[in-house]
């Protein structure tokens, strides 16, 4: 039985040591942390719970999928409800619009806009599923390894039909006038960590995503995910080593032959690295001359997605129900993503995202109260690393009276017993995000498809990549599809020894 390590225990460590173990092979897990998760993790604090990173469960059947891969039940690890309505978008100055995956329902939420905007919203849906479809056969389910890989007369035809050379508010732009509408199938490119004024059209899938295969919630919150697959990889046999820090990847005459952890070399007759790619190229392959192009020089200067400034607030008191998700709009859309993106400085006017997981599951806070967390996009640190305590009391202090201002928690700052703040700074640490970019590498063109850290990496045999930064990008439903592809190059290269 081959013995095959796994750097890093998030979302897609853990999916690669499910499927690669499942397979067959002696797999060890080291984590730096005691506990699994990465991002994808928890806090508990004076009763409240919460998921420090991502909230929104979408694309329901690839989480499922490893379970089933697996032969297990799903429901008996991820138990999901249904979200409905999916969120509520919040104007200033205008009545808030809630978005349901129900048709009826999201008509009718359309047709108080126009009727010419109902129609234009749903020929861009017609447009963008087609673009997926497309996308999903021949780029998100397929991993580069060379440069015919990707051009191919196959793989380019399919790429022109993505028309992905525009950017995503102006795409939306041609099929609907009003600008809640278009902003509203805009944002969510910042799920990912790109501005829809700069990323490509086809992330506007999204919106489409979330409407038509619907948002969901899982029991416990997010974090269940982690703890299941962990579990999983136990039940499976494999072998966790948390608490374990690696130091390095060993590489000689361009093989990778094991680990650097605690001062000890571990063998492996491959290593899966599931820690972001450009820390790895820095921090666990240290020696330059064997990471091919990826230079500390170039690592620097790559484009970075932004990061988040997170409050977890505990609440002694329950407010009125709303939705599970809302998002309340700066006036100044684009010049609030400007700031993160170009200008590199905290918003003055900042979008925010509310989530109340206790809607959903009362277990997640005491009796009576509530948890609310609170996320704001900010720049990452390379174009913004002013977080000293003062200046991140100071925003803070902003988003509370914005909160407070625009929602329904009017004397917010009354009833919390509880807080906890994380800044790009905790993410870097804690996590390993390079320059604290909490969706790693920026999606844009340059750094798409084949020209994404590939997941079999090209400098060295026995050594592939999963993860937010590697192919095919961020979001827990994608990284889990990244840690998959990464086992099947893994395979691949197995069969043919």
């Amino acid at each position: 039985m081959k013995k095959i390590v796994i750097v890093g225990a998030g979302v897609a460590g853990l999916s690669a040591a499910v499927r690669l173990q499942k397979l067959g092979y002696d797999v060890h897990l080291y984590e730096k942390e005691a506990n699994p998760g990465g991002k994808m993790n928890q806090i508990k604090q004076d009763g409240f719970t919460f998921d420090v990173g991502p909230t929104i469960v979408m694309m329901p059947e690839i989480y499922q999928e490893i379970f089933e891969f697996c032969e297990r039940n799903p429901d008996d690890y991820i138990p999901m409800k249904k979200v409905d309505p999916l969120l509520e978008l919040v104007f200033r100055g205008e009545s808030p619009l809630l978005f349901s995956s129900d048709l009826p329902q999201l008509t009718k939420t359309l047709e108080t806009i126009s009727e010419e905007d109902a129609q234009g919203y749903f020929h861009f849906l017609a447009d963008i599923y087609k673009r997926y479809l497309i996308a999903k056969k021949h780029f998100i389910t397929q991993s580069f390894r060379n440069f015919w890989d990707f051009y191919n007369p196959k793989s380019l035809y399919a790429g022109l039909r993505l028309k992905t050379f525009s950017d995503a508010y102006s795409s939306i732009s041609k099929f609907v006038k009003d600008d809640r509408l278009r902003k509203s199938l805009a944002f969510q490119t910042l799920y990912i960590g790109v501005s829809p004024y700069q990323g490509p059209s086809l992330y506007t899938m999204i919106p489409m995503i979330e409407l038509f295969y619907g948002v969901h919630f899982i029991k416990g919150g997010m974090y269940t995910l982690a703890t299941a697959l962990d579990q999983l990889f136990d039940e499976l046999g494999g072998k966790h080593h948390y608490a374990t820090p690696v130091e390095e990847i060993v590489i000689e005459n361009k093989s990778t032959t094991g680990i650097q952890a605690n001062g000890e070399f571990i063998a492996a007759d491959a290593v899966v690295c599931g820690a972001d790619f450009p820390y790895a190229m820095e921090n666990l392959i240290p020696d330059e001359s064997k990471r091919g192009k990826y230079s500390n020089k170039k690592i620097a200067n790559m484009d970075y997605s932004c990061s988040c400034f997170l409050l977890y607030l505990g609440l002694d008191k329950k407010y009125p129900e709303s939705t599970l998700h809302s998002i309340y709009f700066a006036d100044d859309f684009r010049k609030n993503t400007d700031d993160l993106f170009e200008n590199g400085v905290l918003p003055s006017d900042p979008s925010f995202y509310l989530y109340r997981p206790s809607l959903m599951d009362e277990t997640l806070a005491p009796e009576g109260k509530e948890g609310l967390y609170v996320l704001v996009p900010v720049p990452e640190l390379s174009k913004y690393d002013d977080w000293t305590n003062a200046s991140t009391q100071s925003f803070r202090d902003q988003i509370i009276r914005l909160i407070k201002e625009r929602s329904i928690f009017t004397d917010i700052e009354e009833h919390i017993i509880m807080e906890v703040c994380y800044t790009p700074k905790e993410f870097e640490q804690k996590f390993n995000a390079y320059y604290g970019a909490t969706f790693g590498l920026k999606p844009t063109l340059a750094q798409s498809n084949y020209y994404r850290p590939h997941n079999k990496f090209d400098y060295a045999e026995r050594l592939y990549f999963c993860g937010s930064s590697a192919h095919p990008g961020a979001g827990v439903p994608i990284v889990m599809q990244s840690a998959k592809l990464a086992v099947e190059e893994l395979t691949k290269d197995d069969s043919t020894v």
